[in-house]
């Protein structure tokens, strides 16, 4: 039983063609031979006439022996003794692998998404040397990803894709070239793990920040206390310093209608404020 895809237009216009000049010339004879010669050499041609698209490659059997690559274009075979094989695309194509609870090599599971970019550069090797180059590109990308991740760890997958990738198509590049197939380029994609892990790495993450956040604080009360040390050596050393310092201070405070400032009294006998104070009020009250 033939599907109607294994002809083309082409094959169907000759087809048309004799069969309608082989009935209009049995119309005008009355005699059925040509009617019968039309649809004959019609089918010759309709299953004669090939045509391979500009991006396709076909090989060509007789008596199922190779006689050489056909297309792009139109060319004629002879029915039974000649046969095609399947038509060979040499465009870039785009295969999508898939890794599930793949484990890495710190026994994370993970599932990894993977997209491949090929082509066939020697459409000869690609049918002659392997049954279907699809399945076994399909086939062997995942078994290589699959391998891939077994030999990294889970923080190397997440943030080294790239070169991940790059040895990926370095194996399957390695295996497609003698089937006349080039790898071009791996992309991951995604790279997921289970939600119950993916909650303790945050709640890692977020426990870290906390602590930098500690350490950076308390290298911060550190300098704080060595600057006030250094300036405690300094007003111990000129008192006078200190008490202009004090007073300083009170002004900045006092200066504000209304303020009220309270001093320790250890305070004000060290720096001598006393005095200071009473004046300060005493011009405050008039």
């Amino acid at each position: 039983m033939f599907q109607l895809k294994q002809f083309n237009s082409v094959g169907l216009t000759v087809f048309l063609f004799c069969l309608l000049g082989g009935m209009m010339a049995t119309s005008l004879t009355h005699h059925p031979f040509f009617a019968i010669a039309g649809g004959l050499v019609g089918v010759y041609f309709l299953f004669a006439i090939k045509v391979v698209d500009q991006w396709q490659k076909v090989a060509l059997l007789r008596f199922g022996r190779y006689r050489g690559l056909r297309g792009p274009g139109l060319f004629l075979i002879i029915p039974i003794i000649e046969t095609l094989s399947r038509y060979v695309d040499q465009r870039v194509r785009v295969t999508t692998v898939s890794a599930e609870s793949t484990l890495t090599r710190d026994t994370v599971p993970v599932n990894v998404d993977a997209i491949i970019f090929w082509l066939v550069w020697s459409a000869e090797k690609s049918i002659l040397e392997v049954e279907d180059f699809i399945q076994a590109i399909t086939l062997g990308s995942q078994t290589a990803l699959r391998e891939s991740i077994g030999r990294h760890q889970l923080a190397q997958m997440i943030t080294e894709r790239e070169t991940l990738g790059h040895e990926l198509q370095k194996i399957l590049d390695e295996k497609t070239t003698p089937w006349g197939i080039t790898i071009q380029s791996v992309e991951i994609r995604d790279v997921r793990i289970p939600q119950a892990l993916e909650n303790a790495m945050s709640q890692q993450a977020q426990a870290e920040r906390e602590r930098q956040a500690r350490v950076i604080l308390g290298e911060a009360e550190v300098q704080v206390s060595e600057q006030f040390a250094q300036a405690s050596r300094v007003y111990n050393d000129n008192p006078g310093a200190l008490h202009l310092r004090g007073m300083n201070m009170l002004y900045d405070a006092i200066r504000e209608k209304g303020a009220m400032v309270i001093v320790p009294s250890s305070a004000i006998e060290t720096m001598g404020l006393g005095g200071t104070l009473a004046t300060a009020s005493i011009a405050k009250h008039q």
